[in-house]
Order: structure tokens, then C-alpha cells, then sequence
């Protein structure tokens, strides 16, 4: 009876453990269907969030790319930028001459220079003359203005080397106004038919403004009077000077009154290429 019992109970327990085993499968027999759907799903929310990103950066693009007020107000003014410069009321080529490339001046880059070239016997220079000086009464602080007399021969050179002489003695206080010698220059050969034609007579106008015949003959054969015109003959040169009065700016333009038309016109051109170069 015993043995009957203990033989049921085996059994029972044989059979139960029998269906866990078979409910739970083999290591080697795990069903992988769930590992994909996890992918699926990261793969998913991946797509998800790169979506997101790339619509924010569009965004921030567009945001970026959208100009404020202030902003738009420069764009506007950049944009008209080209069109004011080309409303400039002179023309290269017809009122003035491009020198290529850029050539020296008298001075140095720390201003825009404004030459004139001219000769005291010439009537425009003369005429000329109020205009330009009026000019550089009231020229821009920026801009200097030097003259440069003709040296095409020996006459004028003479007149040159009177222009130097004057220039080193009103520097040096031997002359107490040298514009003055210089207003007197054009008085002599315009109004009084002098047309201080040597040496000599030159002299004898140095003595009026208080010149000794001893300054007067030191600075007249000096190396510096010698080395200014060996400038100017440069300088003419390179401008390709073939008339007076000639204005050149910046060692850049070349013009006169007649491609500019007229002497208040040429006092135009040279504000405008001042401007001109001033923008640079």
C-alpha cells in the first residue's frame, strides 16, 4: 500500500516537471521576432529626432537669413552704393585723363596731392591764377596743393629757377611773403611788360622784397634750387605736361580747362576727384 503510494506521487511530479521544460525552450531555441521590432523602434524614433534636427536648423537658417530693420536699412544703402557712383558729373576720358600706372607726386602718401603746372609768361596760367589760389584758401585738410613750374626751355627754366628761389628764401624768412614775390612775378610780366628775361633783372626784383645780392646769388646756383627742377622736368615728364595751366591730382588724373570747360568747372573737377579719391 505504501509502495502504491510513493509510485503515484513519482509520477505526479515527473509529469509536472516535464511541462515547464517544455514550456520553457532551449537557450539555442530563444525566438529572436523581438530583437528586429526593437531596431524598428530605434531606427524609428532615430528618424524621428532627425527630423526634428534638421527642421530646427531650417529654422535657425531662415531666422539667420532674414535681415532686421537696421540691417536691411545697410543693404538698402549698399545697393545704391553703385548707382551714386556713377552719377559722378565728370568723365574719364572726356573731361580728364587716367595716368597708368599711378605716378609719383612731390610730396608724400599722407595727403592727396593737387599740382598745377604752369609758367609765369602764359596768360591762362595768369587768368588762371585768382581761381586756384581762391582754391587752395580753403582746400580740404586733407589735400595739399604745390605748383610746379614748366621747364620745356631755357627761358622757362629760368623762370623756374626764379619760382625755387623764391620758394627756399620765403621758407628760410629771407622773404617775409613769398606769395606775395610770386603775385608780383605775374604783375611784372602781364601788367608792366617785364618779362624778367635774365638774371640780372630777376635780381634786382629779389632786392625789392628785401633779398641781399648775396642770399639771393647762394640760392640762386644752390644744389636744392637745382635738385626742385630736376623734379619738375620729371614730373612733366611722367604727367605727360604739354600745355598750362594743368592740374593733376594725386599723380592719378591730368586735366585743364579745356576738358573740363571752363576754369570754374576745372575748380569742380578737382573737388571731384578729391572725393574721389578720398573714398579709397
Amino acid at each position: 500500500m505504501k509502495h502504491t503510494l510513493l509510485l503515484s506521487l513519482l509520477c505526479l511530479f515527473l509529469v509536472a516537471c516535464g511541462t515547464e521544460e517544455a514550456a520553457a525552450p532551449a537557450a539555442d531555441e530563444q525566438p529572436t521576432v523581438a530583437e528586429p521590432l526593437v531596431d524598428e523602434v530605434d531606427a524609428a524614433q532615430e528618424a524621428t529626432e532627425a527630423d526634428t534636427v534638421d527642421e530646427t536648423i531650417e529654422v535657425v537658417e531662415e531666422s539667420a537669413a532674414e535681415p532686421e530693420a537696421d540691417e536691411q536699412a545697410i543693404l538698402l544703402a549698399q545697393a545704391d552704393a553703385p548707382t551714386a557712383a556713377r552719377e559722378w558729373q565728370f568723365k574719364e576720358g572726356q573731361n580728364y585723363i587716367r595716368l597708368v600706372p599711378a605716378q609719383p607726386t612731390v610730396g608724400g602718401a599722407d595727403k592727396i596731392e593737387v599740382a598745377e603746372f604752369f609758367y609765369y609768361m602764359c596768360p591762362h596760367c595768369y587768368n588762371f591764377e585768382p581761381a586756384i589760389k581762391g582754391w587752395a584758401e580753403n582746400k580740404p585738410a586733407n589735400v595739399r596743393f604745390v605748383q610746379v613750374p614748366a621747364t620745356w626751355n631755357a627761358f622757362l627754366i629760368l623762370h623756374a629757377r626764379m619760382y625755387y628761389t623764391n620758394e627756399i628764401l620765403a621758407r628760410n624768412g629771407v622773404i617775409a611773403d613769398g606769395a606775395a614775390f610770386h603775385d608780383a612775378v605775374y604783375e611784372e610780366i602781364h601788367r608792366r611788360n617785364n618779362r624778367l628775361s635774365s638774371e640780372g633783372a630777376i635780381q634786382k626784383l629779389f632786392e625789392r622784397f628785401g633779398v641781399s645780392a648775396e642770399d639771393f646769388s647762394r640760392t640762386w646756383k644752390s644744389f636744392e634750387v637745382d635738385q626742385k627742377l630736376r623734379v619738375a622736368q620729371d614730373l612733366a615728364r611722367r604727367y605727360s605736361i604739354a600745355s598750362t595751366p594743368m592740374i593733376v591730382v594725386n599723380g592719378k588724373y591730368r586735366s585743364g580747362a579745356k576738358e573740363a570747360g571752363s576754369y570754374p568747372k576745372l575748380i569742380e573737377l578737382i573737388d571731384e576727384l578729391i572725393v574721389r579719391e578720398s573714398a579709397r
